[in-house]
């Protein structure tokens, strides 16, 4: 836990958590407004998730080298969860499209 300052740490948790309020927040807003994709943009942000705890795990563990493989991990889910959030995003805007006159 030496690789990182107290206050990095803060940040880095604080962001963790904030994504996860986030995630509820957009699941809620769709059950809200009836519209299934709003739960599907909540999903594609799990990749992004997962990937954030991976960095945190390998800083966790003081940047080890031993752990390059969750690195390279966490670059694949970043890549992964980008992908997903635009596809998300672009079915979200499509859903609406075809809902308004």
């Amino acid at each position: 836990m030496h690789a990182l300052s107290l206050p990095t740490w803060w940040i880095h948790v604080t962001s963790v958590l904030e994504w996860v309020v986030a995630m509820v927040a957009v699941q809620r807003l769709g059950v809200a407004r009836r519209e299934g994709g709003w739960r599907w943009l909540s999903l594609a942000m799990l990749p992004a998730l997962v990937s954030a705890m991976a960095a945190c795990t390998w800083h966790l563990f003081d940047n080890s080298p031993n752990l390059q493989g969750l690195v390279v991990f966490q670059a694949g889910l970043t890549t992964i969860g980008n992908a997903a959030l635009a596809l998300a995003a672009w079915n979200l805007l499509r859903q609406q499209r075809q809902a308004t006159p």
